[in-house]
């Protein structure tokens, strides 16, 4: 869905939204209010600076207006892969966006996202995952690691993770595989501003993706896991 019918149609009440240098920063109303909108455009590989436009854009909204809710519309093929935002140190801009996200939170502002395009690596990680719950378009693509690169990472050979793939979403990229392991809340179809006034109003009950992920058949130990651990037994 190209960028301009996604707003139109997530935000019918009327929108203004900046686009530069393909970091979207703005607000929008919703039938609940306002919210402030912040994302990523065209692929979009995310560096230092448009890491520091997006964190702004956060903690302006924060100080201006604690409570509002934070929208964030993902379309980013990752992290930029520069030696300029490698020397600057790129991971401290994103935990400084990270950090803003949270900052948010803590005030007490919903965060929503909605994968419109890709989400890929650490311009995903930092970003879009740090929302109380991720949603996604159907046509969405969702991966956070090409199995190429997976398997340069793990030294497996590339044709065994590919059988891996076929049977558990761990290894499989798309957003169905998303929706199995808990990591997207749903796909939105149809009525885009109802859809996302549900999110917003939806109980806000702390990080579920590991029980969605059991209940789903996507990620069969991570919850029983993480129980043992919290509770000394692991």
């Amino acid at each position: 869905m190209v960028l301009s019918e996604l707003l139109d149609r997530l935000f019918p009440l009327g929108h203004r939204i900046d686009q530069r240098d393909d970091v979207l920063t703005g607000t929008a109303s919703t039938a609940l209010g306002e919210v402030t909108v912040i994302g990523t455009a065209n692929r979009l590989e995310v560096g230092v600076d448009h890491a520091l436009a997006l964190a702004a854009t956060v903690i302006a909204s924060t100080q201006a207006h604690p409570q509002r809710p934070i929208v964030m519309l993902v379309d980013t093929a990752g992290q930029r892969l520069s030696r300029r935002d490698e020397l600057l140190g790129i991971n401290g801009y994103f935990a400084h966006l990270a950090k803003a996200l949270d900052l948010a939170r803590r005030r007490g502002a919903a965060l929503v996202s909605l994968v419109y395009g890709e989400s890929v690596s650490g311009g995903f990680l930092s970003f879009g995952l740090m929302a109380d719950a991720v949603y996604a378009l159907p046509e969405a693509q969702v991966r956070v690691m090409d199995l190429r690169a997976m398997a340069r990472v793990t030294k497996q050979p590339l044709e065994k993770l590919q059988a891996l793939s076929q049977s558990s979403p761990v290894f499989a990229p798309g957003v169905e595989n998303y929706v199995a392991m808990g990591a997207v809340r749903a796909i939105w179809r149809g009525d885009l501003a109802q859809a996302l006034v549900d999110a917003l109003q939806a109980p806000r009950e702390g990080d579920t993706r590991r029980a969605l992920g059991a209940q789903r058949g996507g990620r069969t130990l991570a919850a029983d896991v993480s129980a043992m651990v919290a509770a000394g037994d692991a």
